[in-house]
């Protein structure tokens, strides 16, 4: 779950994380984090995903973070957006109009860069990793935060005893640890997504619960 776990998933192609369309669940519950046009949205872990235009298309600037430069560099090239590549020794910039890609360690992203972040899209970063570091992470995330960023995420629930991670199982009951100091946690939707991912079947699961999740700064 180190970066270079990550970087050799790219380098192979292992990325059944990522979605060739948009995220449906993106797109019915944009709405409910109600932002401004303009507003900026952080996408921690974005990979090459297609939310981030998504995103974009609805008005918001868009910064990512992601640890593979070939996720980003993929990202760019396929959707053939000119780029303005800024090398730095910790995190390198990647920019295009609404869209700014940081290639890096997320545990090094300074407060500055998100210093007026609205809103954050957790798809993929919490469920990418083991228990230990999601509580690293989510520390590290409302360090960096504005106290008033609301945020929408996402996870998966599971049996952990019958697959390992990643996707990592994370229930309602640690997401409420984790993040239940300071934001109000509202369940949008629960889902048991099992019929769709036949994958995932085939490792045995006998349910896979995919979790919505609002959460609003106390």
């Amino acid at each position: 779950m180190e970066i270079d776990f990550w970087k050799q998933r790219w380098q192979e192609n292992q990325i059944g994380f990522h979605l060739d369309e948009v995220n449906p669940l993106l797109v019915k519950y944009h709405s409910a984090l109600n932002l401004p046009r303009g507003s900026h949205v952080f996408v921690p872990m974005c990979g090459k995903s297609l939310d981030l235009l998504w995103l974009q298309r609805a008005g918001h600037y868009v910064t990512g973070i992601e640890c593979s430069e070939l996720a980003i560099q993929s990202f760019f090239t396929e959707h053939k957006l000119p780029v303005k590549h800024l090398p730095d020794p910790v995190l390198h910039s990647y920019r295009s109009d609404e869209i700014h890609l940081l290639h890096g360690d997320f545990f090094d992203l300074p407060s500055s860069m998100l210093a007026d972040v609205a809103a954050v899209y957790d798809r993929a970063a919490l469920i990418a990793l083991p228990e230990a570091m999601r509580k690293r992470y989510v520390a590290k995330l409302i360090e960096l935060l504005p106290q008033d960023a609301v945020m929408l995420l996402i996870t998966l629930t599971y049996n952990q005893s019958t697959m390992s991670g990643p996707p990592f199982s994370v229930s309602e009951t640690e997401v409420r640890d984790l993040y239940g100091k300071c934001y109000e946690i509202r369940l949008l939707q629960q889902t048991n997504i099992l019929p769709e991912q036949p994958r995932f079947a085939q490792r045995g699961l006998e349910s896979l619960l995919e979790t919505v999740y609002l959460l609003q700064p106390k």
